[in-house]
């Protein structure tokens, strides 16, 4: 049997990425974390969370990092430039939290079309 389109497996408006977002089992984030505008206080949340978590499959610091780059890959082009790089800099204090180091150079810039 063929898959439905895409507009009938999204009916109602209802984004599966938004209901991972919010009823995650793997960790309970703090309301609003990803709209907030500390990136030091988003990398905190995420990691207290991520470490009070009984349910992740993950260690506590990958899987803070994979729910910060699920909400930006999801968020995609929609996500505004000033927003990409206040949680881009909250990886980086992820990372200091947990005591790494960026692996990889910096992304580059993304152009806007």
């Amino acid at each position: 049997m063929p898959r439905p389109a895409r507009s009938e497996r999204t009916s109602g408006g209802n984004k599966w990425s938004q209901r991972v977002t919010d009823t995650s089992a793997a960790l309970q984030l703090d309301e609003g974390v990803f709209t907030w505008s500390d990136p030091g206080a988003i990398a905190k949340s995420l990691k207290d969370s991520a470490e009070r978590s009984t349910r992740r499959k993950a260690s506590p610091f990958r899987s803070a990092m994979s729910m910060l780059c699920f909400y930006i890959n999801r968020a995609g082009t929609q996500l505004p430039d000033e927003r990409l790089a206040t949680l881009e800099a909250a990886k980086d204090e992820l990372r200091a939290l947990f005591g790494r180091s960026r692996q990889r150079p910096a992304p580059p810039t993304r152009r806007r079309s």
